[in-house]
């Protein structure tokens, strides 16, 4: 059982909640995660307060080692996005997972990603 969650799932999930169609809530997240992209690509900060903060982090340049052949490759400066759960979600998280470990009896059940 895979614990990853897909776009189509959470277009059905979404779809289900809001009583709109899969097209409209696809043509919805397709264009959130478009402009999520679009600023970050642009070097700006996105803010969804009680959710996360989504930013660019710089990467120092530095010397690696290739793990197969111990030979030293430099790796050059680079960004990355990043993303900073918010505390209130980050606490809703543990308490979450926590809660479903303390109440897991070790079976697995087939259950809703979402």
């Amino acid at each position: 059982m895979s614990t990853n969650v897909t776009k189509a799932e959470l277009v059905d999930y979404i779809a289900g909640k809001t009583g709109l169609t899969k097209l409209e809530v696809k043509a919805v997240v397709e264009g959130f995660l478009d402009g999520i992209k679009n600023a970050m690509l642009q070097g700006r900060r996105i803010e969804i307060r009680g959710f996360g903060i989504f930013s660019i982090k710089a990467r120092r340049a530095r010397v690696a080692r290739n793990p197969r052949t111990g030979e030293q490759v430099q790796l050059g400066e680079r960004y990355i996005p990043a993303f900073r759960p918010s505390d209130e979600f980050a606490a809703d998280v543990d308490t979450s997972i926590k809660t479903r470990i303390a109440t897991s009896s070790g079976s697995s059940s087939a259950s809703s990603h979402l």
